[in-house]
Order: structure tokens, then C-alpha cells, then sequence
């Protein structure tokens, strides 16, 4: 197989190229406006990059064989990708890439009571990661996942929402403003990874040791690669989602733990009701 045949899309999907040339898009029109530095770019188009070769390239063939792969997928669509996007800060550039009309009409959209509700929906500070979380972990007990690997419908329902789920949390999670007008508190973007990631670390662990076939459907389906094992593959995708995903989000915890720092040093953190600076002592 040549290599630009990895590039050819195992299933087409019109949505997913709209979304993607859409915020690439954007995104070139809003560097024209806005001063995006070499870091940010390069944060951006890697997140981008790999959201493509994972969703729209013939490695997905491989994702629907290979439960390892399939993790490994996940854990671009659900962490690595949108953590590189959002680490890059595109809201503004994305919003500067508009038409100017569009613009106004997303300005006056977000003030109507519609838009309010949609966007504490998607910024709500219970939801947001409790979705990050069971989107997961819901799409791996076996019975979901045999269904979601046989129906086409359930398997792009699959991927798309844990592409969206993970662009709402890292929203969160990376956002360097105090609070308000921040949603999570800077100590509260601390501890968020710290309780999302447990369960996930469970459920890998669980996974990796488990002595039984827990998904018999990549048997089914041919698995893309011979002479590995069920048993192999399933502790080797645990494995991507005990230590990989695991290591993701020890990263937000180490970069929310930088914010406070930074909004400390800069006295921006928010202070306790009731506390009082306490008064200077004049030397005698």
C-alpha cells in the first residue's frame, strides 16, 4: 500500500470536511486580523491534523478492527486533539475569521435568551465534565460497544461525541482567566482532571487485566492485524486508556496548577468573603 493511500477516507464524511475546512477557514481569515503567535499556530494545526488523520483517513478501518486502535483513536478524538486546539486559544480568531455580519449576528444571538441557555448548557461546570467522562466510559461496556461497532449511525454518534465533549472540557480546563468571568474557579480547574481521570483509570485497569474477551465484536469484524490476540489487544488498549489518557490530563492538572500561580503572582485570585487584608505594622 502506498502512503497516500493511508490518506484516502475509509468512510467519507461531508460533515466532518465541512466542520474542518470551515475552521481552518476561519481560523487563516482571524491570523489576518489578530496577532496569533508561532506557538499558538503550531498548537492549532497539530490538533487539527490529528483529529483528521483520525477520523477521516484509512486509519479508521483499523479503529473498527483493532480495540487498541480504536483506543488509541479516542484518545486523540476525546484528549490529545482538542487539548492541542483549545491549548491554542482559538475562540477570538475563530470569531475574527467571520463575515462582519455574521458576526453581529452571533453578538446579538449570544445575548438573546436562546443563546444564554445554550451557552451555559455548554459551559455548565457539573455537565461538561460529567459528559467527558460517561461518553467514555458509556461507549465501552460491551453491549454498547458491539451495537455502536455494528451500526454505522451509532458509531459516528460514537466519535462525534467525544470530539465535542472533549472541545467543552477543555474549554474549561485551559481557560487562563480568574473567576469570574472563568466558569471553573482556578482551583477548581486543579481538581476537575484529578476526578475525571479516576474513573477512566479504573475502568482501563479493569480492562487491561480482565482475563475475558470483553469485546468479541473486533472477532467479528476481522481483526486488522493477524496473530494478536483478543486478550493482547484488549490489555493494550486498557493500557492507552489507564496510561496515555491518564497522562493527559496529569498535563491539565500541571497547566491549571501554572494559571494559579500565574493569577496568584499577578494578586488575581479570587478572595474569600469576609477576609480582610490585614493592616501594616508601623515600625516604632
Amino acid at each position: 500500500m502506498h502512503l497516500l493511500d493511508w490518506l484516502i477516507p475509509w468512510e467519507f464524511s461531508p460533515l466532518f470536511l465541512f466542520f474542518f475546512l470551515g475552521g481552518a477557514w476561519l481560523f487563516v481569515r482571524g491570523t489576518r486580523v489578530h496577532r496569533v503567535t508561532g506557538w499558538r499556530q503550531a498548537l492549532f494545526w497539530s490538533g487539527m491534523l490529528i483529529l483528521y488523520l483520525s477520523m477521516h483517513t484509512r486509519l479508521d478501518y483499523y479503529a473498527e478492527r483493532m480495540f487498541f486502535i480504536h483506543r488509541l483513536q479516542h484518545l486523540v478524538l476525546h484528549h490529545l486533539g482538542p487539548l492541542l486546539i483549545m491549548g491554542a486559544y482559538p475562540g477570538q480568531v475563530l470569531r475574527a475569521g467571520l463575515p462582519m455580519r455574521w458576526r453581529v449576528r452571533l453578538r446579538d444571538f449570544r445575548r438573546t435568551g436562546s443563546g444564554k441557555a445554550i451557552e451555559a448548557v455548554l459551559t455548565n461546570r457539573i455537565l461538561v465534565p460529567f459528559l467527558f467522562v460517561i461518553l467514555v466510559i458509556g461507549f465501552l461496556i460491551p453491549t454498547v460497544q458491539f451495537y455502536s461497532m455494528l451500526d454505522w449511525r451509532l458509531y459516528r454518534l460514537m466519535n462525534w461525541s467525544v470530539v465535542i465533549s472533549g472541545f467543552m472540557y477543555w474549554n474549561l480546563i485551559l481557560d487562563r482567566r480568574p473567576s469570574p468571568p472563568a466558569v471553573l474557579s482556578p482551583g477548581g480547574r486543579v481538581f476537575c482532571p484529578i476526578i475525571t481521570m479516576v474513573p477512566q483509570i479504573i475502568v482501563g485497569a479493569v480492562i487491561t487485566f480482565s482475563e475475558s474477551d470483553l469485546y468479541p465484536i473486533f472477532d467479528l469484524c476481522g481483526r486488522a492485524i493477524p496473530g494478536m490476540t483478543a486478550i493482547t489487544d484488549q490489555a493494550i488498549g486498557g493500557l492507552t486508556m489507564w496510561v496515555l489518557a491518564g497522562f493527559v490530563e496529569v498535563f491539565g492538572v500541571l497547566y491549571a496548577l501554572s494559571t494559579v500561580m500565574r493569577l496568584s503572582a499577578k494578586n488575581r485570585l479570587p478572595q474569600r468573603p469576609g477576609r480582610v487584608a490585614a493592616p501594616m505594622r508601623v515600625a516604632s
